[in-house]
């Protein structure tokens, strides 16, 4: 397929803005460009994401009005145990259906922003890297949903068995014939990377797969498995259940980010609920590289509770 580039001044001229001030987007907000070719270009369709991504003030629409009473809806980042714990939902209540949109932690948030689902996965870094998604929604939601955290988890270098190719870090990636396999724009996990690879001083457009994409941290590893892959970034639960080696790079907070309107509603509560069931905590003992020590509990609101009228319902600090 044949994507249209953006020159300099194309793209200060699509943003409103002169050829220098692009140059500093690149640097410190993250526009989409490529200097493969010896100058910088843009790839539209890239810089069109990037634009949504940074749009603050979305419209809210009810998210009762657009799901059915019994369908629980989640959209956002992947992870394997959060699919376990949605069979299991499924398994216990047939006579409600949870279904899930892989579509990574950005796309996620603007279906709760708009009212698309009921809950968000999200797993999105801060700037300064020392916590998770409070960055994020407190600056693109007018109203703050719930953050319930789902899990802690390890993310690393995913490696060959045995790591033949002597991978001992980032800046090895960039060596003549490794290759890697990567994420899709918008997920926690490709941001992660790219910021790893920044502070390698590497540049990904230069490192062999990099624009190989794959919606799934499952997907990464079997890529590795087939031998058509060296490393990729991924969690430590895929690596385990391929044998697959694994390099760490941090752990981090998955959380599960509720809209307000739908939060005591009896899904919900029951989904919130399952997180604490020893049915849920025995299959996820059965992975490695999860931490369930604040597993179910409201991680924000997070300072006081919300004040509110008489009768009406509030978010406790824990559940």
């Amino acid at each position: 397929m044949t994507q249209t580039l953006l020159s300099t001044k194309e793209v200060a001229k699509l943003l409103g803005i002169n050829d220098k001030m692009v140059y500093g987007l690149i640097a410190e907000k993250g526009l989409p460009a490529t200097k493969v070719t010896g100058k910088w270009l843009f790839p539209l369709h890239l810089v069109e994401q990037w634009i949504e991504s940074q749009t603050i003030n979305y419209p809210k629409l009810p998210v009762k009005g657009l799901v059915k009473e019994n369908l629980l809806a989640l959209a956002g980042s992947n992870d394997i145990l959060l699919e376990k714990s949605l069979s299991l939902f499924n398994k216990l209540y047939p006579g409600r259906l949870a279904v899930f949109a892989n579509i990574g932690s950005l796309a996620g948030l603007k279906c709760l922003r708009s009212g698309l689902c009921h809950i968000a996965s999200s797993h999105l870094m801060q700037e300064s890297g020392e916590d998770y998604n409070f960055g994020v929604v407190a600056q693109e939601f007018s109203e703050v949903p719930a953050i319930v955290n789902f899990c802690r988890r390890e993310q690393g270098l995913i490696l060959k068995k045995g790591n033949p190719k002597a991978i001992t870090g980032f800046k090895d990636l960039w060596q003549s014939g490794i290759r890697i396999v990567n994420r899709p724009l918008g997920t926690g996990t490709r941001l992660l990377f790219d910021s790893e690879l920044r502070k390698a001083g590497l540049n990904g457009e230069e490192i062999d797969g990099y624009a190989d994409e794959f919606d799934r941290h499952l997907d990464v590893g079997l890529e590795i498995l087939a031998d058509r892959a060296d490393a990729g970034l991924g969690i430590a639960a895929v690596a385990g259940l391929l044998n697959l080696d694994f390099l760490p790079v941090r752990w981090e907070r998955f959380d599960l980010l509720i809209a307000k309107d739908v939060f005591f509603d009896e899904a919900v509560q029951l989904l919130i609920n399952l997180l604490h069931d020893k049915r849920f905590l025995d299959s996820a003992g059965k992975l490695v590289g999860y931490d369930l020590s604040q597993c179910g509990r409201i991680v924000f609101p997070k300072d006081k509770p919300n004040q509110s009228t008489p009768g009406e319902k509030t978010f406790p600090l824990s559940v």
